[in-house]
């Protein structure tokens, strides 16, 4: 089975001269390794691809894959995590993970908010500023956390991201318009527990793998799992499986909100509670870190003893049933693991 890995690799747009920052949200080389040789071990010839302007070139050339495994995130635009798939769709390629509607969905946090909250699943009150932070002159609600709308691994979040009057909030949403170039989201801040939840499979057989609650250490910076607790996350943050009915409601509401959103093959999708102890939605992830030892699916994953070659073969094999397929040597395999 031939398998294209597509991914956007942080030191070839250092090359291009983007800021560590620009970068975050990219891949490593050492990730790509890790998933190279994990489909490999599950029987597929990977053939790394990177950007999805190459996939697109060789798409055009007449080039075809059994299947596209893409963790691109694109560069420009909220629906660019939907690119890659959008690709995949026009040229009539099977692809992994979630489709272009959902990616672009999911990524605007807003957009997001107001599906699950029409699902039944809560999140916390919300306002956006789409072009100036005097459009939340009226928000009351203290203390409020401000974010992008349409960025992820903690792009955008430090310590002033967390404000507590109103000067503040105008503060922290006009750093996130001028710096990033697009709307900033203020939403109110709920002071209990932390988790992300990671998830499997599709439609009714989609299931929550395990609930890891995100602890920050005392050298961290305080109440935000920001970008640089997460780049820095050994040293700055303990990650511990949580199972006590508080975090059970979590992940059955994470479930619930991976159904509403339409999610596909594979997610994490964050949570955090208020000081009651209900725990309110945040964001989906549809495309999950997959560093073995850094990021937080397979961290959670490991938790609950999914190694990290297994993790991927379910992500696989959740993307192959959707049409019709499974892997040709997967019995073998069975029988030798």
């Amino acid at each position: 089975m031939r398998v294209a890995l597509v991914y956007d690799l942080r030191d070839d747009y250092r090359a291009l001269g983007f800021s560590e920052d620009e970068v975050a949200e990219f891949d490593s080389v050492e990730t790509i390794n890790h998933l190279a040789r994990a489909l490999e071990t599950l029987g597929c010839e990977t053939i790394r691809v990177g950007r999805g302007q190459l996939l697109a070139a060789q798409f055009v050339a007449g080039e075809r894959y059994d299947l596209v495994f893409s963790i691109a995130e694109g560069v420009k635009g909220r629906a660019r995590e939907a690119q890659v798939p959008a690709l995949c769709e026009l040229f009539d390629q099977p692809y992994l993970f979630s489709d272009p509607l959902t990616l672009a969905a999911s990524l605007d946090k807003a957009v997001a908010k107001r599906l699950v909250l029409d699902a039944g699943v809560p999140t916390p009150a919300f306002a956006v500023a789409e072009q100036s932070a005097a459009e939340l002159d009226g928000w009351d609600a203290f203390p409020a956390f401000v974010k992008p709308l349409a960025e992820g691994t903690g792009k955008g979040c430090e310590a002033a991201s967390l404000v507590h009057n109103i000067q503040e909030l105008q503060a922290a949403a006009t750093r996130v318009i001028e710096r990033y170039r697009q709307p900033a989201l203020v939403e109110r801040y709920l002071e209990g527990r932390e988790f992300t939840i990671g998830l499997v499979g599709n439609g009714a057989d989609a299931r929550v793998l395990g609930v890891c609650e995100i602890l920050l250490k005392a050298n961290a910076e305080a109440n935000v799992y920001s970008l640089q607790n997460k780049e820095l996350c050994e040293e700055l943050v303990t990650y511990v499986r949580a199972d006590d009915a508080e975090a059970r409601l979590a992940g059955a509401r994470a479930l619930a909100a991976y159904q509403a959103l339409q999610c596909r093959d594979g997610a994490r999708i964050d949570f955090r509670s208020d000081s009651e102890g209900e725990p309110h939605f945040l964001e989906a992830n549809p495309i999950a870190g997959l560093h073995p030892e850094h990021s937080d699916l397979p961290i959670l994953a490991a938790q609950n003893g999914i190694a990290f070659v297994e993790l991927i073969g379910m992500i696989l094999d959740a993307g192959l049933a959707r049409y019709g397929l499974s892997r040709p040597d997967r019995e073998r395999l069975r029988r030798t693991a």
